[in-house]
Order: C-alpha cells, then structure tokens, then sequence
C-alpha cells in the first residue's frame, strides 16, 4: 500500500512554491492552474485548485475556514537537519528542529492553507 495526499487549496500557485522551496518537493509533469502532482522521495502530493469542487461537495469550505483541521502530515526523511536548514532559509515560518520524548527530532510549519505539517528523521537520534 502507498498512500498520496490531495489537498485542496486556495491558490494552486502559492502551494506548489511553498512545497517545492520550502520542503523540496518537485513537480511531476505538466502543472496546469488546477491540479499539480509533487514528489520528493516516496511522499507524493497532489494540489489541487479548491475551485473545482463542486458547492456541496464535503471538502469544499469557504475562504477563511481553516483547511486540514484535524490532519497531521508527517513526512519522514532521512537528513531532517538539512531539510530544517532549507525550510528556515526559505524565510517560512518553522518551529525550532527539537529531539521528541520518542526518540525523533522533528519540526513543524504550517502551508499557506493552514495544513500541519511535521518533518521527522527516521530513526532515534
């Protein structure tokens, strides 16, 4: 089993510069104004423009609620203090890089639709 995340969001464009120069996610094909699929290592991300969902669908909100109430995303990776070091020199906002009770260092940031998102090593420090 794998499993991708689609995330709906407010502006396809702010998202995909936030996981390509923030957590360096690449782009996977053609990205068109909707949709854009994202990968780096195993994780994949599919953006997808909140536009496009119909008014009763059950992910569609209206602009200001907050996205991913709820939902943590963690992603695994194997150099966290390099990928801390990339995220803090993108001039995103990121929680300091911390050793947790469970033996993982991790930090935390939240994408421009308010989706938690924790990086984690992969093994006990």
């Amino acid at each position: 089993m794998q499993l991708s995340l689609e995330l709906f969001v407010e502006s396809p464009e702010r998202s995909l510069d936030f996981y390509r120069r923030v957590l360096g996610f690449v782009v996977q094909g053609s990205p068109s104004t909707e949709y854009a699929m994202l990968k780096n290592g195993e994780a994949v991300i599919a953006i997808n423009s909140r536009s496009v969902l119909s008014a009763d669908h059950p992910l569609r909100i209206d602009t200001g609620q907050r996205a991913g109430l709820g939902v943590e995303i963690v992603l695994k990776i194997a150099d966290v203090e390099g990928a801390y070091r990339a995220a803090k020199e993108s001039g995103w906002t990121v929680s300091d890089l911390a050793l947790q009770p469970w033996g993982l260092r991790d930090f935390r940031l939240i994408d421009p639709d308010g989706y938690y998102v924790r990086v984690t090593s992969r093994h006990p420090s």
